[in-house]
């Protein structure tokens, strides 16, 4: 049983790290929303309960969107997003 759900993740782990690099950017900045939605319902006149329920809904979907991307970006993915944004910074600053 315990093999069956690891082979079951690298599987997934798999098919993530084959999609391409502009759909890992993509679902990586899916969960900007549920971070703010996350906090923000907050605000909604409900019970105590269902804030604590939707919390974790949504704070848990946007770190599955979170490590969804990573997982596709993988290292090198990273490191060319990362060096983008500090290639902008830069071209802005000087």
């Amino acid at each position: 049983m315990k093999q069956a759900i690891v082979n079951s993740f690298r599987r997934v782990k798999q098919w993530l790290q084959s999609l391409s690099f502009r759909t890992g950017v993509i679902v990586l900045m899916c969960c900007i929303p549920f971070y703010i939605l996350s906090f923000a319902q907050m605000l909604l006149p409900i019970s105590a309960t269902a804030k604590g329920i939707l919390w974790t809904v949504l704070f848990g979907l946007a770190k599955t969107f979170q490590y969804g991307g990573l997982t596709i970006l993988g290292v090198e993915g990273y490191k060319r997003l990362k060096s983008k944004f500090k290639k902008n910074t830069r071209e802005t600053a000087g």
